[in-house]
Parts: structure tokens; C-alpha cells; sequence
């Protein structure tokens, strides 16, 4: 194998973290770890990324780029809901139950939580949340004054609570009573 530069030693990289973070958690990831898995030198790592923070960060955002969930338009609100809860379960469902303990270090030291990294992953692009809500004021489905950014994120909060509570991905009918229970009501 050929040495790697640019995109593709930076992939290995952060793939390497991907993987050291949930085999380890972040309290137990090393940069020295990092390295060894993507088979280069720590100085590689510290020409890109100041300190093992910012490099968690990088790969977080890096494995959202690379597995992004879009949703899908039903042609209904209660449609893309549910298609897109159910797909980030299926998806990210073991994952989401685990991230909160793989990440306990991180968020203590930051100070920071779930809202901050989702941001970052984000960094100022419209979300898959965002876009699902767009969909349904045009389409008259929902009334845009009730729709409060906690009311929106309510569906997605409630799916990763539940796949937290029970370790395992949701079950399409909790999905469905969220969705017809618990979020349509609140926003009709």
C-alpha cells in the first residue's frame, strides 16, 4: 500500500477515531490509539488537529457526512416522519443509545451536550428536522405558530431518549405514537 495523503490519510484518520471512540469511549481514546489504528504518527494528527477534542469533533461531523440521513418526502407530514425516525433508528438507533456514555468525557470537559455538537455537525446547513418542517407549512399541514424549535425537535428527541432508555432501536409502533400521539397534535 502506497502512502496516503490529503483526503484519503485524513478519511483513515478519522475513520480510526470513528472507531477508537466506540470501541473505547472518549475518556479512553489516546491520539497515540488514533494513530496506531490509521497507521500513522501523532504528529500527522496534531498538523490537523490541535488536541484529541477537536479531533472527536472532526470525526463525529466526518461519519454524519459520510452515512447523512435525508428524509424523504412521503408527500405528508406524518409520512416523513415517520420514514425518517424509522430510518435513523435502524440506522443510528444502537449507536444513539451508546453516544451519550461514549461521550460523557467529552461533554464534561466541553461543557457542552448533544445540542452543541448537532450544531457542529450541522455547521449552518438546514437539517433533516428543518427540511421535513419547510415541507409541512407549505403544504398547510402544520401551523407554523406552534411550531417552537423544542416542539420541532420534540420527535427526534423522544427517539433518541427511547433508544437510550431501552438500548435497542425504537419499535415502529412507539415510532407511530410518537409521531400521532405526542407530536401531530401539538402542532395542528
Amino acid at each position: 500500500m502506497g502512502r496516503r495523503r490529503g483526503e484519503a490519510l485524513e478519511a483513515a484518520i478519522l475513520e480510526a477515531t470513528w472507531d477508537e471512540l466506540s470501541e473505547r469511549g472518549y475518556a479512553n481514546l489516546t491520539v497515540d490509539s488514533v494513530a496506531q489504528r490509521a497507521g500513522t504518527s501523532k504528529p500527522v494528527l496534531y498538523r490537523r488537529w490541535a488536541d484529541k477534542r477537536k479531533l472527536v469533533e472532526a470525526a463525529v461531523v466526518h461519519r454524519n457526512a459520510v452515512q447523512p440521513i435525508t428524509p424523504p418526502d412521503t408527500g405528508s407530514l406524518r409520512g416523513d416522519l415517520i420514514a425518517t425516525l424509522t430510518e435513523l433508528s435502524e440506522k443510528r438507533g444502537p449507536f444513539l443509545a451508546q453516544l451519550g456514555l461514549l461521550l460523557a468525557g467529552y461533554f464534561a470537559e466541553t461543557d457542552t451536550g448533544f445540542a452543541e455538537l448537532r450544531e457542529l455537525i450541522l455547521a449552518g446547513r438546514r437539517s433533516g428536522r428543518d427540511e421535513i418542517m419547510r415541507r409541512a407549512i407549505e403544504r398547510g399541514e402544520l401551523d407554523p405558530a406552534k411550531l417552537t424549535p423544542r416542539i420541532a425537535a420534540l420527535p427526534f428527541d423522544l427517539l433518541r431518549g427511547e433508544a437510550m432508555m431501552t438500548q435497542r432501536p425504537v419499535a415502529p409502533e412507539v415510532i407511530e405514537e410518537i409521531v400521532d400521539t405526542i407530536f401531530l397534535p401539538l402542532v395542528r
